[in-house]
């Protein structure tokens, strides 16, 4: 393959011929060989969207001609919708503002647009990476969310609470501390779930109004040096047009370039969002536990062979694979929240990890959600087995204790227990209380829904 030479402030280095990209790029491709892993496809697009925002507004405060704009939006906007993300091969684990970064986007699109146009001057007229950067990990975060997640949270929210809805018939025994309970329907436990993760996607929509506060036009430290007065409300304008979303100046644009206080508010959302999901995929694996010796309450689909031995053995593989990401997720959030401390006076230098990292968890909690509602909607419940364990709930004595106190009830359900008896055989044996009577007391139905109005 043939190479070209590039100059920079540096001095001469060598570029591969058909790299759209020039010297400073080169050079971070030399320096940061590091895990061969680059920034989200997702950041690079948005970044992309604004530097077309930029030129736009550039070009209406007269700073860059019309040709110049013209050309630098035409092909920002190609790159924002997925072309030439093969020339961006800067490493996640590089310069801590992301400089690197930003100049692969300016120089690329300086390439694109031919000689006439400078990475420097007219790509990244009015801006520093400084601002750029926190400016797409907030623009990219926003859209991710509102496009993807949100969506994602929502829509396995609903296929969840459908499903308890076609099980509220069915009554089963409850659990704490893994131990008998009280009863419950499947309902109940299903419409939890749902509610847990609608109060996931509340978390997230909260902090919207602090992702949108963006801090373009700040500059190098945040006093917006070499940066037009008028441009940080045009340029942000065009980022709201051009993605459709609503965005505004940050009222102090230092508190999102020295910090990233949000980031690591937004990380917090996502890892609330985690552990609701490794609650409800860890309840799945026990419910579908057996088929002979765990609770087999409910069957999943059977999705591949669970054993590379044992012939006929099936495994919750949609529910252990959540949980890894899961765990994924809750142990990148201590990554992004050592990373949002970590910067000096003006200036938070790991920005790239925290783009890294959020992006990459949003994407996973999306996919983990999905399959998360597809597995809910696919089970089935083995009532026989239900039917079984309930009746012979000792718990269900409970329902006696204002009839004929605890103690009595107690050795009612003692006597259960040691002699494997259901509890109602035993009620009778040591109460006054007829079998019809009992019947109704010890009614799981009613005791799952004991202040249900139609009662």
């Amino acid at each position: 393959m043939e190479d070209r030479i590039e100059h920079d402030s540096m001095g001469e280095i060598i570029v591969p011929a058909d790299a759209l990209y020039g010297a400073q790029t080169q050079r971070a491709v030399q320096n940061f060989s590091f895990s061969g892993r680059v920034m989200p496809e997702s950041f690079l697009r948005r970044l992309a969207l604004i530097k077309a925002a930029a030129a736009l507004a550039n070009q209406s405060i007269g700073l860059l001609s019309s040709d110049k704009a013209t050309l630098i939006v035409d092909y920002a906007m190609r790159i924002a919708e997925g072309e030439y993300i093969e020339h961006f091969p800067i490493d996640v684990f590089q310069t801590g503002s992301g400089t690197s970064t930003n100049m692969n986007m300016n120089e690329v699109l300086a390439t694109l647009a031919g000689e006439d146009v400078h990475p420097n001057d007219d790509v990244n007229q009015s801006q520093s990476s400084n601002d750029v950067i926190p400016t797409c990990i907030q623009v990219s975060v926003v859209l991710e969310l509102e496009q993807v997640l949100i969506p994602a949270i929502l829509r396995a929210k609903e296929k969840i609470y459908r499903k308890g809805v076609t099980l509220a018939s069915i009554v089963k025994t409850g659990r704490t501390h893994l131990m008998d309970a009280m009863p419950v329907t499947f309902e109940q436990e299903l419409e939890t779930w749902a509610f847990q993760l609608g109060e996931c996607a509340d978390r997230l929509k909260a902090l919207m109004p602090r992702l949108r506060a963006l801090p373009l036009g700040g500059t190098a430290v945040g006093t917006g040096v070499n940066c037009h007065p008028d441009f940080p409300a045009q340029a942000i304008a065009e980022i709201s047009r051009l993605s459709k979303s609503e965005f505004f100046s940050a009222e102090n644009k230092m508190s999102r370039m020295a910090s990233q206080d949000v980031a690591v508010e937004c990380s917090a959302g996502l890892r609330s969002l985690a552990v609701v999901l490794m609650k409800v995929s860890n309840d799945l694996r026990w419910m579908s536990s057996g088929p002979l010796a765990g609770l087999a309450e409910i069957e999943l689909t059977a999705l591949q062979p669970g054993s590379s031995i044992m012939p006929g053995k099936v495994n919750p593989v949609i529910p252990e694979a959540v949980c890894m990401i899961a765990a994924e997720v809750i142990g990148s959030d201590v990554t992004i929240g050592v990373a949002g401390q970590s910067g000096n006076f003006q200036l938070n230098v790991m920005l790239p990890l925290i783009a890294d990292k959020l992006l990459t968890n949003v994407a996973l909690c999306a996919s983990a959600c999905d399959a998360l509602g597809d597995t809910v909607t696919g089970l089935t419940v083995k009532k026989k087995n239900i039917e079984h364990t309930l009746s012979r709930n000792p718990i269900l004595v409970t329902a006696l204790n204002n009839k004929i106190g605890y103690d009595a009830a107690s050795a009612i359900a003692k006597i259960a227990y040691s002699e494997e008896r259901p509890i109602i055989d035993v009620a009778e044996q040591e109460t006054n209380y007829s079998r019809a009577e009992l019947l109704e007391l010890l009614d799981p139905a009613l005791l799952a829904s004991p202040h249900d109005s139609s009662e």
